[in-house]
């Protein structure tokens, strides 16, 4: 079982790799909807301050990585609150979102996965 779970895990990252090289596109449809896979494009937005002329850093990355559970679950009621900040820094910001991401799933990790 878990060789075939490792197999199978390893042909979906190889699809998935190939799919993301550039000018390369995958299409998988379905009525009324549509999966792409392709690299995400560019963000029109990066380094332009939002209403409250704050433009999301390093630190602001983190702790939207952090609260992303919390922020993911509230944008399913609420379409208006978006776990992922676009008036961003770029690099830095994904890099704190990213880090606080792993944050998260590390200490849930550690604290639901040990056994006695």
């Amino acid at each position: 079982m878990k060789k075939t779970l490792v197999f199978v895990l390893f042909v979906v990252l190889l699809v998935t790799l190939t799919a993301c090289g550039p000018g390369s596109k995958v299409e998988l449809s379905k009525p009324n909807t549509e999966i792409q896979f392709n690299p995400p494009g560019p963000n029109p937005e990066v380094d332009k301050p939002a209403e409250n002329e704050h433009v999301a850093g390093l630190g602001t990355g983190l702790w939207h990585g952090l609260i992303s559970p919390g922020t993911l679950i509230i944008s399913f009621f609420k379409p208006e609150i978006q776990m992922y900040e676009v008036h961003n820094t770029g690099p830095l910001y994904n890099l704190g979102f990213l880090f606080g991401v792993a944050i998260v799933f590390l200490v849930l990790g550690f604290s639901g996965g040990r056994r006695r």
